[in-house]
Formats: structure tokens, sequence, C-alpha cells
């Protein structure tokens, strides 16, 4: 009976000991399918229910590299640049060698204003890479909103390298445009369009021949663009820009009607459109088009703000400290209590704090405003 005993003992020892992998195990589970299901999202352009998935899944699966990298690069797109910067070093730091993460962190620096730390980690990787082409183009996307020069240079390193990089000749002919050398940038962009005649470099292309006055070209390099690319969006809007600018007014809101149909959150081209329905004598639909570009305007500023709090809130969840989390969440919706991501977060925040009805009433919420957003145990 002693032995029976003692076996039990160590068995329930052993399973004690097991506790903490299997929960382990079946939280990375649910992390991977709100992971997949999160790309699937994304992939339909369903911004809002992917990056509530890819927080679930962040915060069940701290360690996954690949998901912190994906919910970096959501939360950078919201506009959420802290967060986002925080994701991105917990990518690196679980896979140092992530060359993804890493150009991702040095970027989000850039864009946060974090210059200095960008570059230091941008040289360390060409440093230890010099014949890598592509350290040393993003060491000179880390230099363009600081140091001109060595951005050039970055960049010219780079096509000694690899004279066929297309993306480090673009940019070089972005900061040469920035530095009004307009003549040296559209070169590059020709030997870039010899070697790959991507639509981006005939966008700036056009962008250049338009500030410059020379419209019928501006117009032919748009129009190439989005002939070969017909769902530009930006080029479409800067071609009818370039034809309103020719009084090619049918022309002009034909253009700006595409954009908006690619683009009808872009309230800059509907801001175009009113002025071309003006001069069209078109009064109403002018008003119209000034309308829903300042309604636009008014979303997009406070979704960005929500979507702040929200990323905010969502640090704070998985930091443990689910009261400071709800308020955050409270903060969203209150700016905007159409954001689905806020109300998702809230439910789980809720759930985590033992308020399972009022976490069911957030779920609910989230769903109603975006039904792809399912409460978490309806996918376990």
């Amino acid at each position: 009976m002693r032995d029976q005993g003692l076996s039990a003992a160590v068995c329930v020892v052993a399973m004690l000991a097991l506790a903490p992998a299997v929960a382990r195990a079946q939280d990375d589970a649910v992390a991977k399918r709100a992971y997949d299901r999160a790309l699937t999202l994304e992939s339909q352009g369903n911004h809002a229910a992917a990056l509530s998935l890819l927080w679930e899944a962040a915060g069940l699966a701290p360690h996954d590299a690949d998901i912190q990298n994906r919910l970096g690069e959501a939360l950078d797109r919201l506009g959420a640049l802290d967060a986002a910067i925080e994701a991105f070093r917990a990518a690196v730091a679980e896979r140092p060698s992530f060359r993804k993460a890493s150009n991702n962190l040095i970027l989000a620096l850039v864009k946060a204003g974090r210059g200095p730390e960008a570059v230091e980690r941008a040289r360390a990787i060409a440093a230890g890479s010099p014949r890598d082409a592509d350290a040393y183009f993003t060491l000179g996307l880390a230099q363009s909103e600081q140091d001109v020069d060595g951005a050039i240079a970055s960049f010219r390193h780079a096509l000694d390298l690899a004279p066929a990089h297309t993306l480090a000749r673009y940019n070089l002919a972005l900061v040469l445009q920035r530095v009004d050398r307009p003549r040296d940038a559209l070169a590059e962009l020709d030997r870039g369009l010899a070697i790959d005649p991507r639509p981006e470099l005939l966008y700036t292309q056009g962008v250049i021949y338009w500030r410059a006055g020379t419209l019928d070209r501006a117009a032919a390099a748009l129009r190439t663009a989005v002939d070969r690319e017909p769902s530009y969006a930006e080029a479409w809007h800067a071609l009818g820009a370039v034809l309103s600018a020719k009084h090619d007014w049918n022309g002009a809101a034909d253009a700006l009607g595409r954009a908006i149909a690619l683009r009808p959150d872009l309230p800059s081209a509907r801001y175009a459109l009113a002025q071309v329905r003006q001069r069209q004598g078109r009064e109403a639909e002018a008003r119209d088009e000034r309308e829903r570009a300042d309604h636009l305007r008014d979303r997009a500023r406070l979704e960005q703000e929500a979507g702040v709090w929200t990323a905010a809130g969502s640090e704070r969840l998985d930091g443990g400290d689910a009261m400071a989390a709800l308020d955050c969440f409270r903060r969203a919706v209150a700016l905007l209590d159409t954001y689905a991501p806020a109300h998702y977060q809230m439910g789980r925040t809720l759930d985590r704090l033992g308020e399972h009805a009022a976490a069911r009433t957030a779920f609910a919420r989230a769903q109603a405003l975006n039904p792809s957003l399912v409460p978490p145990r309806d996918r376990r």
C-alpha cells in the first residue's frame, strides 16, 4: 500500500510538472489558428479583424517571432508606431537572424522619429554583410530622413553591388527629387525602367514631370502606370490631378472616379473631384464630394486615435494589467463606438477579469460590426 501511495504521489508530481507544457501547447495551437485566420483576413482586405486576431495570437504565443512581426506590420499600417516597434523588437529578440523583422524595426524607428537608433542598427547590419546590397539599401532608407548625402551614398553602393536592384534605384530617385535634383532623379528612373518597368517608377516619373509643369509627359507616364497596374489608386489620383491642370475636366473626373472606386476611403481624391465638378458647373455634386471627403477625413482621424488606444490597451493586457487595458479600450470606444477591434479586445479583457456576461456583450458588438471577429471560444 505504501508503494502504491508513493507511485500515486509521483504521478501527481509528474502531472503537475507537465501541466504548464500542456497549457503552452494548447495556447500555441489556439494562437496558430488565430494567426492563420488573420493571414486569410488580411488577404481579403479585412485588416481590422486581422489585427484583432494578431493581438490574440501574440498574447497566447509571445515568443513566436513570425506572429510578433506580423502584428508589428499591422500596427505600423495603423500608425501605432510605438506598439509596432515593441512587436518588431520582440520578433528580433526571439530570432536575431530574422532580417525582415529587423528591417521592419528599422523603418518603424525612422517613422517614429527615432532615426539615430535606426541608422545605428542598419549600419551594424551593413558592416556585418559588406557584400549584401539589401543591407545597404536598408541603410539608405534609414538615412533618408536625416542624412541625405549618406542615403545617396548608401543607395549608390547598393547599386554598385547589384545594378538591377530596382527598389534602390527608385528610392535614390525619391531622395534626389526631395533635394531638388529632378533631372538626376529622372535619369535614375529611366535606368530603373529599362531594367524593370515597375508602375511605381512610372508613377514617380509622372509626379516629377507634373511638378515641373511638363503635363503631357506626366500624363503619358501616369497612363502607362495605370495600364500596367489598373488597381493603382494613387496613380489614377495623380493622373486626375494632371488632367485637371490641363483643363481636361471629363478626363480628370473619370480618373478621379477610378481612384475613388479603388480607394473609397481616400479623402484627397474626393476633394480633387469636388474641384473638378465645380469647374464643370455641377455644384450639387461638388458639394456632395466635399462633404464625403470631410466625413472620411474625420473618420480616419478618429479611427487612428481609437487604434492607438486599442494598441496601448492590448500591450497592457499582455503585460498582465487588465484594468489599465480595460480603461484604454473604453477610451477607444468613446472616441469611435464603431471601431470593432476595441470591442473585441474589451471582450478578451472582461473575460480575463471574470466578467463573462459583459465579455459576451462586447464580443457580440465586435462581431456585429465585423462578422469576421468570431469570439475566441467559438474557434477552439
